[in-house]
């Protein structure tokens, strides 16, 4: 399989498989992210309200991986959604990366508070002016997937949200696909529940592979799927990308899918989250 993919539209082609930095102090992100790199991850997730931005860029400058070669992404925070501020903490963000571009930029939540029209007029800006290759959303219900992608000059790649075995997006899913727009998961492992499901655990001594990797394995095999995994050590770090040498059946994604019964959402802030599907 190959570890990228392409949009039906055709907009950018993303790696599969992210490394997120959620909750990653900086410190951290420096000893971890060589290694994520090491690893073979080419797709690297973080945010401005996640305060790692800065060694994020460091440590891709320190890096023997020439800056070319990998998708970065990061996301515009909510207190920054009016036009002017919006560039302005664009400019901020890529003196912290220390690159002159993002291929990726999100809006991180929505914001009720300022028009979408005004945050999207900012948004598109930062893209015609080269900032960000390509942009996006992140926890947007369909409705407000459809909205942006309606107002929006250029293509929104993706919507970053929620997506795990025991949370069904199939409505998500089905909007992004009719939008030509992927689904990014975050919180893929169910903050870690996962390795100790029996099911996940029997698939995976099929396969000799771990529950991780099963269930990384069942987002990345999915059309139009990305997925997001972090880790703060370096032997998950390997062992998380390896998961493009072998290929679940169609039963056990199905077995994997229905688990989504359960309907448990971990990630819905209050005052950020809007109306869930």
């Amino acid at each position: 399989m190959t570890t990228s993919k392409t949009l039906g539209t055709g907009p950018a082609t993303i790696p599969s498989l992210g490394f997120g930095t959620f909750r990653i102090p900086g410190a951290e992100v420096l000893q971890i992210l060589p290694h994520a790199l090491n690893a073979g991850f080419r797709h690297i997730d973080t945010a401005q309200i996640y305060g790692n931005e800065a060694e994020v860029g460091e440590a891709m400058a320190g890096s023997k991986v020439p800056r070319n070669h990998i998708f970065l992404t990061t996301k515009v925070w909510v207190e920054h959604y009016r036009a002017d501020a919006l560039v302005a903490s664009v400019h901020e963000s890529l003196r912290k990366l220390r690159t002159d571009h993002v291929n990726l930029l999100l809006l991180h939540w929505p914001n009720a508070n300022v028009p979408l029209t005004e945050t999207l007029e900012g948004l598109n800006a930062v893209h015609q002016a080269g900032l960000a290759q390509h942009i996006g959303v992140s926890n947007f219900n369909t409705q407000m997937m459809e909205e942006a992608a309606r107002i929006s000059t250029a293509p929104l790649v993706t919507n970053q949200v929620e997506y795990h075995p025991y949370l069904n997006q199939d409505k998500v899913l089905a909007a992004a696909r009719q939008l030509g727009m992927t689904v990014t998961s975050y919180f893929g492992l169910a903050d870690g529940t996962v390795v100790h499901d029996p099911l996940l655990q029997a698939i995976g001594q099929r396969h000799g592979k771990s529950a991780v990797q099963v269930v990384l394995r069942w987002l990345v095999q999915q059309p139009n799927v990305l997925a997001l995994t972090k880790t703060v050590q370096p032997a998950r770090a390997v062992s998380n990308y390896q998961v493009f040498d072998f290929e679940l059946s169609a039963d056990e994604m199905a077995s994997i899918q229905a688990l989504g019964a359960q309907h448990k959402r971990l990630v819905s802030p209050d005052g950020l989250a809007p109306a869930w599907d």
